[in-house]
């Protein structure tokens, strides 16, 4: 009755001829919008997304600007004053070559090359996969994106145990122990790199690209050759223009995942000080090199954010390059001929380079004494279930080992409380997106919980080292405690819940809200009997999805976790550090199966299928 009698005076008023002004139509939105709780809803999650994924950055790109703690009598400035100091050390000083350019140089040659390597492959299997008559085709349209199930690392450490050589200590690799002893080039550096990043992300390309390809409509080749073109000419001037959207956006998300990479590097790249940026960053972490470190993470952030913001345009761009088809489109199957066979040899190879060659390999070496000697006498199962083994750290297998049933717990306790915070409230944003009345709020969530996906983790991970590792008002120092990882792996996983939760609330009509809110069910009953029952499937896939990213991530806590915190990942990286190279590969296992058979539950939960495109 106060808004009808406000909007009536309004009317009478000289000169108004029944159009309120802005302000009044102002006051009376927000008037509206303070009635429903979504927008205390909205304010609230909104204040908390702020706290959790704006501040840290924020915080981290001051600390590149800021004197930092154990500095001040070098700079002459207290603590906390705007200083160029760490801008300068870290691009124009002596040591800025080792600090940032060639860790840069490193960075960009890596994602190239492993960009130019899996669209090479990945482009070949999405046509075999998607427009031929290859043996095996559905079965290898799974098989063949396992390898982005899995962690990068996975494959780090079945190359380092084929072809380590006397560079670092431990065990020999295979190929040592038989006699060949492997060029650094080949065990460490560059080369090993690239090829692992190659195959870990050929399932991008096949999966964006082969998307795109049964999307192509046949007939336009018939037409094509029908006029005289040959086979060049329709690859040329038809398919790869309509193609090149998916290309590129698959090349732009390669080069993101390349920035963000730690595991691959870490393990391949620290024995021949071969540093890409996210190496470079965890070395100015652990040297307390604060303000150096701000300065390097503001630049991967940066990068990241420019780059995907290029992936952005290049799906609007993406929406000019339509095929207009109706009945008569077609997606005819190639007939490979007498290359069926090699077609389907070519497809084997790759899963069993990037697939069964690796996990094969880790698995062998947890079962044999020595390296590369096959005789029954070297097999053993005491790396996994023995008892007074022969280390220093380790004297039982993993299995029996308390250090492993610790991470394993803290892992379950981290990342499960994580995904499902993060899945409840990637549920509520959805809600308040799409039922806010107030626009800017929508708009700001929607924005928000969306860019953690722009910065790598390993940047976000020194984004939360730099607000929480010392006490901040009432919050006191979270560093070294399951907090502050719960809340990093709750803010990093946001885009993914969110998304899940937006998609759900935009298919769900107010009907059955207004029906119960009628009958004078509140909110909170409102949500529990009807929104959440019917968006279960939804909530499912916004808790799983950032749970098998949580289990085989590590960039995020091998920055934030300390030994009393350990998860499973950060747990193998130790015994990395140890060389204990059995040990490790199996934790890795353990690992690569809770993530493969988390991300086949995902599936059959949601009823999709990973390999009929990306995000489906």
């Amino acid at each position: 009755m106060a808004l009808l009698s406000e909007t009536a005076k309004a009317a009478t008023l000289p000169g108004s001829a029944m159009a309120p002004t802005a302000w009044q139509r102002w006051r009376y939105r927000m008037k509206v919008a303070s009635r429903e709780p979504t927008t205390l809803i909205g304010v609230l999650t909104a204040l908390l997304f702020t706290y959790l994924i704006v501040v840290p950055i924020i915080s981290i790109v001051l600390d590149s600007v800021r004197v930092q703690f154990g500095h001040e009598r070098r700079l002459g400035k207290d603590f906390g004053e705007l200083t160029l100091y760490y801008l300068d050390r870290a691009f124009l000083s002596p040591v800025s070559v080792d600090l940032f350019w060639r860790p840069l140089f490193n960075t960009l040659s890596v994602a190239l090359g492993a960009i130019s390597l899996s669209l090479l492959i990945g482009t070949v299997l999405a046509w075999l996969i998607s427009r031929t008559d290859m043996f095996g085709r559905r079965w290898f349209a799974t098989a063949l994106i396992v390898p982005y199930m899995l962690p990068a690392w996975t494959f780090a450490l079945a190359w380092t145990t084929l072809f380590k050589n006397r560079t670092v200590g431990g065990q020999p690799g295979w190929f040592e122990a038989m006699g060949l002893t492997p060029p650094d080039w080949v065990a460490y550096g560059r080369f090993p790199i690239i090829v692992i990043l190659a195959l870990h992300y050929t399932p991008f390309v096949i999966l964006l690209f082969g998307s795109a390809l049964r999307r192509f409509d046949s007939q336009l080749e018939d037409s094509a050759r029908i006029l005289g073109a040959k086979r060049y000419q329709v690859a040329m001037q038809i398919i790869l223009p309509l193609m090149r959207p998916a290309l590129l956006s698959s090349m732009v998300l390669i080069f993101a995942k390349c920035l963000g990479e730690f595991g691959v590097p870490y393990v391949l790249g620290l024995p021949v000080r071969f540093e890409v940026l996210s190496t470079s960053l965890f070395r100015s972490i652990a040297s307390r090199q604060t303000g150096v470190a701000g300065v390097v993470a503001a630049s991967i952030m940066l990068i990241g954010i420019v780059t995907l913001m290029i992936d952005a345009r290049l799906v609007r761009e993406a929406r000019r390059f339509v095929t207009v088809g109706s009945k008569g489109s077609m997606n005819r199957q190639s007939r490979l001929g007498k290359y069926r066979l090699p077609a389907t040899g070519f497809a084997a190879l790759i899963f069993l380079l990037s697939v069964g060659l690796p996990l094969l390999t880790l698995f062998l070496s947890t079962i044999m004494k020595l390296p590369a000697q096959f005789t029954l006498d070297n097999f053993t199962l005491d790396y996994w279930i023995g008892r007074d083994l022969h280390t220093v750290a380790l004297q039982t297998g993993v299995l029996l080992s308390p250090d492993l049933w610790a991470a394993a717990k803290n892992t379950l306790v981290i990342v499960g409380l994580a995904s499902l915070t993060s899945g409840i409230l990637g549920l509520l944003v959805g809600y308040v997106v799409i039922r806010t009345p107030v626009k800017v709020l929508s708009v700001y969530l929607r924005q928000v919980t969306f860019l953690p996906y722009l910065v790598p983790g390993i940047a976000f991970a020194a984004a939360y080292l730099s607000l929480f590792a010392v006490p901040r008002g009432p919050m006191p120092a979270l560093y070294g405690t399951v907090t502050i990882l719960v809340l990093a792996l709750i803010a990093d996983q946001m885009p993914y819940a969110s998304r899940a939760g937006i998609s759900a609330m935009t298919q769900l009509g107010k009907d059955p809200e207004e029906a119960a809110q009628i009958s004078g069910a509140g909110w909170f009953r409102r949500m529990m009997l009807i929104v959440i029952p019917i968006q279960k499937g939804s909530l499912v896939t916004g808790v799983l999805l950032p749970f098998i990213s949580g289990i085989k991530g590590l960039s995020l806590f091998v920055i934030l976790a300390v030994p009393s915190t350990d998860v499973l990942t950060t747990y193998s990286l130790r015994l990395v550090d140890y060389h204990y190279t059995q040990a490790a590969n199996a934790v890795v296992l353990i690992i690569a199966a809770i993530a493969y058979l988390g991300t086949l539950a995902a599936q059959k939960l949601t009823k999709t299928n990973l390999a009929e495109g990306l995000g489906s």
